[in-house]
């Protein structure tokens, strides 16, 4: 039992660990950005809406694309879960299996970034924000060559389309 409680503690740790920093440098973004690109690959776009209506317009977006929906993650609840309280976060997961796992077949660590992820989040102001991690970014952490074939671009356009379907303009 006391073997089971420290794993379980020690993975708790380890999620915030992994979460948390991320939380946080995505919730002190410049709120007067509409979209911008940090040193980290990470792009953010600014949402012209309410949380819900933002993670619902994404979705409704990414299926009019044809795209697989994997899974919609409630962060906030979850913390709520364990006892802990951030503002709104979900992260929403998808893809195109022929298109995204052309970066797995370049490099299988490239699956640590796939399926796609936008993030949607409140930040300590109230705005709303969609973020996402840019695939150039991804293929230069994962070594991957030939980021300027007709695949790669589109992928990195049709990111771009979905998260500007709720862009503040």
């Amino acid at each position: 039992m006391v073997k089971t409680f420290i794993k379980s503690a020690a993975a708790g740790w380890l999620v915030l660990a992994l979460v948390g920093p991320s939380l946080a440098v995505a919730q002190n973004v410049a709120s007067s950005a509409i979209q911008q690109t940090n040193e980290a690959g990470i792009v953010t776009v600014k949402s012209a809406y309410s949380i819900s209506e933002t993670i619902e317009r994404l979705k409704k977006d990414i299926a009019g694309k044809g795209i697989k929906f994997f899974s919609e993650i409630d962060q906030s609840k979850l913390a709520a879960d364990a006892g802990i309280r951030i503002r709104p976060s979900t992260v929403l997961m998808f893809g195109n299996p022929p298109l995204g796992t052309l970066f797995i077949a370049a490099n299988p660590l490239a699956g640590l970034d796939w399926p796609v992820r936008v993030l949607v989040f409140e930040d300590d102001k109230g705005d709303v924000w969609a973020a996402y991690t840019d695939f150039g970014y991804v293929a230069r952490r994962h070594q991957i060559k030939d980021m300027d074939s007709e695949p790669f671009r589109k992928a990195s356009g049709v990111i771009a389309s979905i998260t500007s379907s709720v862009a503040e303009k």
